[in-house]
């Protein structure tokens, strides 16, 4: 597992910026004082680099001090990181955040926070298992004239369903979605007011619990290393504090590389899962353990490195459908200069044994 996430990162692309690359050769020196960033959180399992090297200390090794600012939805951050009320966010590759981005708001993807790799699937494509047990429902043409249950219009949940969807021959026109909160899609399952739906942990694990639905497939499978949630710096604090950037990313990344080695045959059960999942249960609202024993934990690649195609195709459908209003040039929103730097600075991830 953890080879594959490791072969995977060799092999993608991504965008250096020339602030970035002075940074390369940066050298660290020594600090008598300590700089508080803060930091949108959803409080969410897609923060858990951030937890993690938090609860282990390495921000303050950095000579950071983290101050979480809660949200209830990524989008909710886009306005005060473009305000500069806010250091740092987290957020998708949504059309709103393109849209964003045409306003005159730049909010640059700088690192990796979910993402579908091998046999860790963010997004899963489920549907009713009164469909299969029907007959309704046995390939994945049969999803025609069905309404899905979606968490937003225009994010990489759309990217998913749009990957199923054309396994059938089929298109995003030929289904019809509603947006609502992911514990939401169970119960909208459950008593009939969708016929499937686009849903991730715990909510996928609950219904398959419950037996009320089916899993066609994740969207490691349908969309191999997915770009589902990323680290965002507005412009700005890149072009007036690139070293605070740059130590944050260090420690973010020593984070993510903890994380990786929970991982272990679909599940948190490598040789950091106990640690990980206490920090996982004090900092969510999923406070008992077994619960994330349960359920597939999502992907994140150890040094941050974004699938910058699977970026270029979500954002080509959200254009397709009508949810982007302008180009725009993925070379102009990313920016991976500061993960690959700090991989220079901290190392090649190795794998705890």
């Amino acid at each position: 597992m953890n080879g594959a996430f490791r072969a995977g990162a060799l092999a993608r692309r991504g965008f250096l910026s020339a602030a970035g690359a002075a940074l390369v050769a940066m050298p660290r020196v020594a600090r008598a004082q300590t700089t508080t960033l803060s930091v949108g959180s959803l409080g969410q399992a897609a923060d858990v680099a951030i937890f993690i090297a938090r609860k282990k200390g390495w921000f303050n090794a950095e000579g950071l001090e983290i101050e979480y600012v809660n949200f209830t939805s990524a989008a909710n951050m886009v306005a005060p990181l473009g305000a500069g009320q806010l250091d740092i966010g987290a957020g998708s590759a949504s059309a709103g955040l393109y849209n964003a981005w045409l306003r005159g708001i730049h909010l640059k993807i700088v690192a990796d926070k979910a993402s579908s790799q091998p046999g860790y699937a963010v997004n899963k494509v489920y549907v009713a298992k009164r469909h299969v047990e029907s007959g309704r429902y046995k390939d994945w043409k049969d999803l025609k004239g069905m309404k899905f249950a979606m968490n937003g219009t225009g994010i990489s949940a759309w990217g998913t369903l749009a990957a199923g969807l054309r396994r059938g021959g089929l298109s995003m026109n030929d289904v019809s979605t509603v947006d609502m909160p992911f514990p939401d899609h169970v119960l909208a399952i459950t008593n009939g007011a969708v016929d499937g739906g686009v849903t991730t942990e715990p909510a996928g694990t609950i219904m398959l619990q419950r037996g009320v639905a089916v899993a066609l497939a994740g969207d490691d499978e349908l969309v191999p290393r997915h770009a589902i949630s990323q680290l965002l710096y507005p412009e700005e604090f890149i072009r007036k504090k690139p070293d605070l950037a740059l130590r944050f990313m260090r420690a973010y990344l020593r984070g993510a590389r903890v994380y990786n080695d929970a991982l272990k045959d679909g599940r948190l059960a490598g040789p950091a899962a106990d640690e990980v999942i206490s920090i996982l249960t004090e900092a969510t609202p999923i406070k008992d353990p077994a619960i994330y024993r349960a359920i597939s934990p999502l992907g994140l690649d150890p040094d941050g490195l974004v699938d910058i195609p699977s970026l270029e195709a979500d954002y080509q459908l959200y254009k397709a459908q009508g949810l982007v209003n302008g180009d725009v040039k993925m070379s102009d929103v990313v920016d991976l200069s500061f993960a690959r730097a700090a991989v220079k600075d901290i190392g090649p991830y190795a794998p705890a044994r």
